[in-house]
């Protein structure tokens, strides 16, 4: 049976061969972006388009005819709905046949040609993306047909074209063969979504050119060769190079690398077109097991990211793409792995511009084939599937040739092992020698260049990194070794980077790695303000895994890459309190320090604020890897009183870079300089009834049946300070069904955690404290945890002294150890004396310490779906108030403990599966923790480490309560 076009497994029919994509030249475009005419219709079994004008056309069928913008998804834009799924085909797997309900969109352009458009030479229609099998006519002339989403397809057209009058009709097909390439962990988003434009090719314009800028780091000169496929001249003004092209010239220049990326303007120059082109020298090779970059080892401080907007899907622009690369730029990231396929190819300009390394990688993953069907059928292994491989291996390649910050060819994502993959491979590999090749789902590793893994766990990252991995090849255990995917961003997370980091900084094998990913997939939705999978009724879908980045959708940093910032950052710092000196280290792989300006400050937890600060006189020539000591001013006599922190940082430099301004934070490192005074005991007083029948113990009265705090200095308490062991679980305490271990949050549902029994076996009023002993357990169960209020006073300030005892064979970690408290609904702004951000056991290691004051509706971290958030780690003493400087409670600590404060309980906040189902109740509720379970990156990867994690334990920690009036602020 023959197949329809949009079901065969060939890429399709009438395109021209694919070649290099450039930003402008001198010749003639027009976009045909804007807006279209579209139609919907359910199946693929359709007239042609120029018939069904014929039969209907658009003006007297207004009511199936809207408008549509281009680039565009047709599903956000009011026609049909989005589908999420993580691997499972959203149709049955059947290949390479769709189902026959298979909605189906045509798209019409009218427009005319500008009055100066040139009347000789040809024209060339260019799509850059459109998902997933288009057909194309213009002037009721059939193009042809084409698959494969993100990359681009031209046609030959200019013996079509018309002064005006031109109509240009596209139809496209929702689900077609080369769905079952394109199964990549995100949204399935119909339609034309990148740019269409129409070119004119003068003759004698460029067919293809690939531009060859080596750099040799012994000479420190850089060789040029532009092969053309029509002969012309090549300029580069500023090395004084003339020659023409397929000629190699050699000349002393600066090279281009992620940390410095000097780019030479030149031109090509043809007989009928004139193209910029901007030229960076640099040399990417395996040498001894490592890949090094014009001689030097790099390493990934890398982030994987999928195009994404909160209202416009993958159609991005420009603006949008900078935005992105910036923020990564800020953020101390310095490579992108395009997940899973090329990026609009303007991106890959800016990451030229700006500086990022860039795993480019081709549009195809399978991974429907391997979880639910064992791989049968796989197309790579599928000699069938083998053009269109090559088709999509040779439009990324063709297309991004010319670009410095592309380092790296990847063959695509998660598609098992096959022929087709091998053919690619060779395919590349004969056409450019001067890149590296990169795969992950072949452990043989026989087509790449490295040896490329997904959240493996630390212990196996050092294995391998020793050159000890087991199973592997010793062909294998030579070649370099990345995680092209770790630290899984999903949530409340990831944890442990900074183990990880430790890692890739110890074993020269190891050279970094890619969070999973930039930004959550959430999309603006009216009703849940950002939806994710089965928001919209899909038969099959995978929740909120599509929301595991480390922006949130609309792009503002979660704490989660200001972790990461800090892990990855350029600058270390290390302080010697003896000697009062600090060792500043460069973990740049180029680039010296002369771009950055460096500043201490000491910070003390005092009403009087320090003017302690100064500039820190780090050399700029300090090369990558070296280390300078220096002699740090003494610390402000009032250290002696009051505890104190040494702040060092470094900034961006007076002559500011293109992707940051002046004063911009690039490290930070903070230090305690003297301990903190230990608390005054609130000791003396001894419990007595009052007229209510309340015990009263200084400033508070207490419930005499059950010894609940009831009152503090008159004002009355939604609940009193009380055990708390439940936390409303994040996306890595649930992880995943696929991965070894049960989830934890299953596990801790199941022992009770969530509903904890609290029993008073006695209240016992002592000649000096109030003493509670409890027993809180879990029903159904024989565990529990003894635990021991004691209240102390000193007329002025209450002190609860705790003591937890486990009882019973406890085999889970706790999800948090402290009180909690409820508050008045008033008392909305905190003040605080600890870390500015939201931090756990093993996601704190960016904590910025100092004084700091917020609303506690900011204090909320806006997770997709809510989750445990918002707890400030390192905290001396919190105060909640009715404003900046209104009254309200304070809290010191001792030790240090996690803050957290919100409009809600945690028992809202763990039913809540949307932002908006949350809004704010009559208390606000306290936590005042002594320990907190990691975060891990359990949602698709390892758990908490060993050391981060919560074991029931005998514990005993203490605080203060008081009242504050009114103008008094720390």
């Amino acid at each position: 049976m023959e197949l329809p076009y949009h079901e065969d497994t060939s890429p399709g029919t009438g395109c021209l061969p694919p070649r290099a994509w450039y930003a402008s030249s001198d010749a003639a475009s027009l976009s045909l972006n804007g807006l279209w005419r579209f139609r919907l219709s359910p199946t693929a079994d359709l007239p042609d388009i120029p018939r069904l004008l014929a039969d209907t056309g658009t003006d007297t069928d207004p009511h199936s005819w809207r408008d549509l913008q281009v680039p565009g998804h047709w599903v956000l834009q009011g026609h049909g709905t989005p589908i999420y799924t993580n691997t499972p085909y959203p149709f049955p797997v059947d290949p390479p046949r769709v189902p026959t309900e298979n909605p189906t969109g045509d798209h019409l352009r009218h427009f005319d040609l500008p009055a100066q458009w040139p009347a000789t030479g040809g024209s060339v229609l260019r799509f850059d993306g459109v998902e997933s099998c288009a057909r194309v006519w213009l002037n009721g002339t059939e193009l042809g047909e084409f698959k494969g989403s993100r990359l681009p397809h031209e046609f030959a057209v200019g013996h079509l074209l018309r002064p005006e009058g031109n109509v240009l009709a596209v139809r496209v097909h929702q689900w077609s063969s080369g769905s079952y390439l394109e199964d990549q962990d995100q949204w399935w988003l119909p339609g034309i979504f990148r740019d269409v434009t129409l070119l004119h090719r003068p003759e004698g314009c460029a067919l293809d050119f690939f531009t060859h800028a080596s750099y040799d780091h012994r000479a420190r000169t850089g060789t040029l060769r532009v092969d053309s496929d029509v002969h012309g001249r090549v300029t580069v003004p500023e090395l004084g190079v003339d020659v023409a092209t397929g000629e190699s010239v050699t000349a002393p220049v600066e090279p281009w690398t992620a940390e410095t990326p000097r780019l030479y303007d030149g031109e090509l120059a043809l007989p009928g077109e004139r193209i910029p082109l901007r030229i960076g020298f640099r040399t990417v090779a395996v040498e001894d097991g490592v890949i090094k970059v014009n001689g030097r080892r790099i390493l990934f401080r890398g982030v994987n990211r999928h195009e994404f907007h909160p209202d416009t899907g993958r159609a991005l622009d420009l603006a949008t793409m900078r935005t992105d690369v910036l923020l990564m730029k800020q953020h101390n990231i310095n490579a992108v792995r395009t997940s899973h396929y090329p990026p609009h190819p303007a991106f890959l300009g800016l990451c030229d511009e700006l500086g990022l390394w860039v795993i480019d990688e081709c549009d195809l993953e399978t991974h429907g084939f391997g979880a639910q069907n064992g791989w049968r059928g796989n197309p790579v292994d599928d000699e069938r599937w083998t053009p269109a491989l090559l088709d999509r291996a040779a439009r990324m390649v063709e297309r991004d040739k010319n670009h410095p910050s592309v380092v790296v060819w990847s063959l695509g994502n998660e598609c098992g092992t096959g022929r087709g993959l091998s053919a690619m491979a060779q395919w590349i590999r004969g056409r450019d020698r001067d890149r590296l090749l990169h795969y992950e789902g072949d452990p043989s590793c026989k087509d790449t260049d490295m040896y490329s893994r997904m959240y493996a766990d630390h212990p196996e990252v050092e294995r391998i990194g020793r050159r000890e991995d087991e199973g592997g090849s010793a062909a294998r255990a030579q070649l370099p070794f990345i995680l092209c995917e770790y630290a899984h961003a999903m949530g409340n997370g990831p944890g442990g980077l900074d183990e990880y980091q430790r890692l890739f900084e110890t074993y020269e094998r190891c050279q970094g790695g890619f969070v999973w990913e930039w930004i959550d997939h959430g999309l603006s939705h009216p009703e849940y303000g950002y939806a994710y999978g089965g928001d919209f009724g899909e038969e099959l879908h995978d929740g909120n895994f599509v929301c595991d980045g480390l922006c949130f959708p609309d792009r503002m940093p979660s704490p989660g890459l200001r972790a990461y910032k800090h892990v990855i950052q350029p600058v270390r710092f290390a302080y010697d309190p003896g000697a009062g000196t600090v060792r500043v280290t460069n973990l740049h792989d180029f680039a010296d320090l002369s771009g950055l300006s460096f500043a201490w400050n000491y910070i003390l937890d005092s009403e009087e604020k320090s003017s302690e600060a100064g500039e820190l006189a780090v050399p700029a020539d300090l090369a990558p890897g070296a280390s300078v000591e220096l002699k740090l001013p003494d610390p402000p006599a009032l250290s002696r009183s009051a505890e104190t922190w040494l702040h060092l940082t470094a900034m961006v430099g007076e002559e500011g870079k293109p992707w940051a301004p002046v004063d911009h934070v690039v490290a930070r490192g903070e230090f305690a300089v003297s301990e903190r005074a230990p608390l005054r005991a609130a000791l003396g007083r001894a419990p007595r009834r009052d007229p209510d029948g309340l015990l009263a113990l200084g400033p508070g009265r207490f419930d005499a049946r059950t010894g609940e705090l009831r009152t503090l200095d008159g004002m009355r308490l939604a609940a009193g300070p009380r055990l708390e062991v439940w936390r409303a679980p994040t996306d890595n305490d649930y992880g995943m069904p696929w991965l070894r271990d049960p989830q934890l949050a299953v596990r801790w549902r199941a022992l009770g955690l969530h509903r904890m029994h609290h029993r008073v076996d006695a209240v016992e009023v002592a000649e000096d404290a109030l003493v509670v002993r409890t027993r809180v357990a879990p029903a159904a169960r024989d565990l529990a945890l003894r635990t021991v209020y004691r209240w102390t006073s000193d007329g002025e300030r209450l002190r609860l002294a705790v003591s937890v005892a486990p009882e019973g064979e406890w085999t889970e970690p706790l999800p948090r150890l402290g009180v909690r408290l409820g508050l008045p609904a008033s008392l909305t702004y905190a003040h605080w004396f600890g870390a500015v951000e939201e931090g756990y056991p093993d996601t704190d290691s960016a904590s910025h310490m100092g004084r700091w004051c917020m609303d506690v509706g900011r204090m909320q971290t806006p997770y997709v779906r809510p989750q445990e958030n918002g707890a400030r780690p390192g905290v001396r003493w919190a105060e909640l108030r009715t404003r900046f400087s209104g009254g309200g409670v304070r809290v010191e600590g001792e030790p240090p403990f996690w803050f957290t404060a919100r409009p809600w309980t945690t028992e809202q906040l763990d039913a809540a599966r949307h932002r908006t189902d949350l809004s704010p109740g009559p208390a606000v509720w306290v936590h005042l923790d002594h320990g907190q379970h990691g975060m891990g990156s359990g949602s698709c990867g390892p758990g908490v480490l060993p050391q981060h994690q919560l074991r029931p334990e005998q514990a005993e920690f203490a605080f203060v309560l008081s009242s504050v009036d009114a103008q008094r602020v720390e």
